[in-house]
């Protein structure tokens, strides 16, 4: 395969799937994986995609946001390896906040029924999950609905979040990176999130690698507002370095 056919096929599996990986490209066009970096930093060059970890992302999708049962498939054995991993961060008794996210929604299917918990999120899935859970009390926080995330957003959730003081909170992100902290496309959500990040004493996200260097257009909080990382194995060692270096406990599931 010649090099322009190489860069038409990238751009076309960037804007049909939102994103590119290095490594699966390599191994499907049987070439180096070099030789895939290159091409995505000429097809970044021309505008098309920016490259992120381990891959690009198309530049017509860095802002889309796609629903939550597509969200729900992608890298889902990495979220279920998170979630296992983030259950050692919940409290014997005590309050937890669960942000809206796939991979929050995972932990919500695992949270033990035989704890003391008082449970407060802004996600409707998650509520549906935890409404009839014995030993969970659920507070659901109101506000506008956002079809996207199935997450209340907007100023009632903020006035009920300005509040609270809970244990711990488990966030959601669509990007992370040590240059620009946690961020998502929504800034109604961003706020929501920011919220959350000052309404608890420890603060825990859960991300997947693939969320790695895919900045977004809202920040909710830098690194050093994170107190845990928990993320799978996807990243390279010198990557969780950068990123405990910035302030979080990396936790890799």
């Amino acid at each position: 395969m010649y090099a322009a056919e190489r860069h038409q096929l990238l751009a076309q599996r960037a804007r049909r799937d939102g994103r590119v990986d290095v490594a699966d490209l390599a191994a499907e066009l049987g070439v180096a994986p070099e030789t895939i970096r290159r091409d995505l930093g000429t097809l970044e060059r021309q505008g098309l995609v920016r490259r992120v970890y381990g891959g690009a992302v198309a530049i017509d999708r860095l802002d889309f946001e796609p629903e939550v049962a597509q969200r729900d498939q992608t890298n889902a054995a990495e979220k279920d390896a998170i979630a296992r991993a983030a259950l050692d961060l919940v409290p014997d008794r005590g309050s937890v906040l669960l942000d809206a996210g796939t991979t929050t929604s995972r932990l919500a299917t695992l949270l033990p029924t035989d704890r003391d918990l008082t449970v407060i999120t802004n996600s409707i899935p998650i509520a549906s999950i935890l409404a009839t859970r014995p030993g969970v009390t659920l507070h659901m926080l109101g506000g506008r609905v956002r079809g996207t995330t199935l997450a209340a957003v907007e100023s009632w959730t903020l006035h009920a979040l300005g509040g609270l003081l809970v244990d711990v909170a488990f966030l959601g992100t669509n990007g992370f990176s040590v240059e620009h902290g946690c961020t998502t496309p929504d800034i109604a959500e961003a706020a929501v999130k920011a919220a959350a990040v000052t309404a608890a004493r420890q603060r825990v996200l859960l991300a997947d690698h693939s969320k790695y260097g895919a900045d977004q257009l809202s920040r909710f909080a830098t690194l050093a507002e994170i107190d845990v990382l928990v993320t799978d194995r996807g990243l390279d060692a010198g990557v969780v370095s950068e990123l405990e270096d910035g302030g979080p406990q990396v936790v890799l599931a």
